[in-house]
């Protein structure tokens, strides 16, 4: 029987999570409002939390809830009470980076299992069986480590490892950042990162100030820290070889866009891998790459360790291929109408494309359009508009409507 490796799906709202799933994820990674590492993401409260829970079991799915935040002393006294919580609720596990975290979840909650977040630094076999040890059911890997160190990892312990395959890479080891908390009082490390990493940087010498020294060739400065995004998924062979339990994609505070073309994409790679015949990457899973929101591509420290071509030294901004429209939210056979949410402006005459959970996506130009009254329009401009479109094909539920990027 070939094991079952997990494809991992980050999920910043409850919108996303349903994306994230029906676009092919077997678990999704949430925070809640306090102890996790991004307090911008849309976190969940706890209703949201159960409600995500049952919504994920009831699909045969998984909810990890992050409680990785690195906590001062005002921040213990609450976690039992949150673990208990979270216990109650079902969640399929709790990720930590800090010990007393670790072990108070295991005071508290022990029924709860615990993985392991990257943000504890587990560059090497022996901590990874340290944690199997001590209890935890999953270690996440730090980036920071070359195939040939994950498989060393792997022949020295049994537990469940886990892996960033796709997504935002910090500049900071293991996402342990000081820089932040520097410059703008906001603590990467209890949730607060301001990706100060992302500016833009030129070199002062102390008895000069005011004078600007380029750290390339550009008067304007330059983005010393600012790393491509991480993509394995023309090497998701190699990283199964590995031997990985589960492999993880960066981006709660991404877009439902993103969700949704990561996932699927990845689902169907994987899917490739597991057939037993040679693993070969298809151009229109590449392509689908750069249709969303994303930085230009590296492998990290996959293959070997980064250089400066892994880094972005002109500019902090993303690139896509395509812009997110539109999201169907039903089909109606008898007309052949969808209902939609806007996303971004619409108008009639514009050619769109739509991508699906599950069949092949195909475009059409967008020739009718009525508003939630029933009044025929020739545009849709205002944010979250309910529109009723023509289909030129039957839609599904969730699929994504998007037009190519201004160039």
């Amino acid at each position: 029987m070939k094991r079952r490796i997990e494809l991992l799906a980050p999920a910043g709202t409850m919108e996303k999570l349903r994306m994230a799933f029906a676009y092919g994820a077997d678990a999704a990674y949430l925070g809640g409002r306090q102890f996790g590492l991004r307090a911008f993401g849309g976190n969940f409260s706890h209703d949201e939390i159960a409600a995500a829970v049952q919504f994920a079991h009831a699909a045969g799915k998984k909810i990890y809830v992050t409680v990785n935040v690195f906590p001062h002393n005002e921040d213990v006294d609450a976690l039992p009470e949150y673990l208990r919580f979270l216990a109650d609720a079902r969640v399929d596990a709790v990720l930590v980076a800090d010990l007393g975290v670790f072990m108070l979840c295991r005071e508290t909650a022990p029924r709860l299992p615990v993985h392991i977040s990257t943000q504890a630094n587990n560059v090497n076999w022996r901590t990874a069986a340290a944690w199997k040890q001590l209890g935890a059911e999953r270690v996440v890997l730090a980036r920071e480590l070359s195939r040939e160190e994950i498989r060393e990892i792997r022949r020295h312990t049994d537990v469940e490892l886990e892996m960033f395959v796709h997504g935002a890479m910090c500049i900071s080891y293991s996402g342990r950042c000081l820089l932040s908390s520097y410059f703008t009082g906001r603590d990467a490390n209890r949730g607060s990162c301001a990706q100060s990493c992302r500016w833009k940087y030129a070199l002062v010498e102390e008895s000069r100030p005011g004078e600007y020294y380029p750290i390339v060739e550009d008067e304007r400065g330059t983005y010393i820290m600012n790393s491509k995004d991480l993509c394995l998924l023309p090497y998701l062979d190699e990283v199964v070889a590995c031997g990985i339990d589960s492999l993880k994609i960066e981006g709660r505070m991404k877009s439902v866009h993103y969700a949704a073309g990561v996932v699927k994409t990845y689902r169907a790679a994987l899917d490739a891998c597991m057939t037993g015949t040679p693993f070969m990457p298809q151009p229109e899973w590449l392509a689908e790459l750069e249709k969303v929101s994303h930085r230009a591509y590296t492998t990290g420290f996959f293959f070997e360790k980064p250089t400066e071509k892994d880094q972005i030294y002109g500019t902090s901004s993303y690139e896509q291929t395509s812009d997110f429209i539109g999201l169907v939210r039903s089909y109606d056979a008898n007309t052949g109408l969808a209902t939609v949410e806007q996303r971004n402006h619409m108008k009639l005459g514009q050619e769109i494309e739509v991508f699906q959970p599950e069949e092949r996506g195909f475009r059409q130009e967008l020739t009718e359009m009525w508003d939630a009254a029933g009044t025929p329009i020739a545009a849709a401009p205002h944010p979250q508009q309910i529109v009723r479109i023509r289909m030129t094909r039957p839609v599904a539920p969730y699929s994504i409507l998007r037009r190519d990027a201004k160039r």
